[in-house]
């Protein structure tokens, strides 16, 4: 008898632990993973809104506080437009333009690095210094990441991480 108490009691802990897991996964179900990949980048802004310091961005409970992207479809915080400071280059595309392919049909692995200067494919890209707190928990040697233009921020790409649902503002740096 004490057995089977013992293994219920073991049962119902892991029941509990594959809940909890099950509660995690289905918290943010519209951000990130595959099947929330955004088919297209941002719209242009028309309407921006003040850039402002110490900006969160979890939009709703159980979102990221970083740029990301709501069922593939809404750039939660793409809103500043082109006048945004924090992301003024005074030599925009110095190191040229990215040729890799844009969009969902170019899936690229990072290869390694950290922000300051990562590298998928033989290309080689740096995320945007105002941006650096947002890539918390990417896998600097494993993310899959798509590129996309940015249509407000002249010489920046956006990085959208697909296992974490956020996105940053990258450089190019080149080949």
């Amino acid at each position: 008898m004490k057995k089977l108490i013992a293994l219920l009691a073991i049962c119902f802990v892991f029941s509990l632990s594959a809940l909890a897991q099950h509660e995690e996964h289905g918290a943010r179900p519209e951000v990130g993973g595959k099947a929330n990949i955004p088919k297209r980048g941002p719209a242009r802004v028309t309407n921006p809104i003040a850039p402002v310091e110490n900006r969160h961005f979890d939009d709703k409970p159980g979102h990221p506080d970083a740029p990301h992207v709501d069922n593939g479809k809404q750039w939660v915080g793409h809103d500043t437009g082109p006048n945004d400071p924090h992301y003024h280059l005074d030599h925009p595309w110095e190191h040229g333009h990215f040729t890799g392919g844009f969009g969902p049909h170019h899936v690229w692995y990072l290869a390694g690095g950290g922000p300051s200067r990562f590298w998928f494919g033989g290309f080689y890209f740096s995320v945007a210094p105002y941006d650096v707190g947002f890539c918390n928990g990417w896998l600097w040697d494993s993310d899959e990441i798509i590129i996309y233009d940015d249509p407000d921020h002249v010489g920046w790409y956006l990085a959208y991480n697909v296992r974490l649902g956020v996105y940053v503002h990258v450089m190019y740096l080149g080949a």
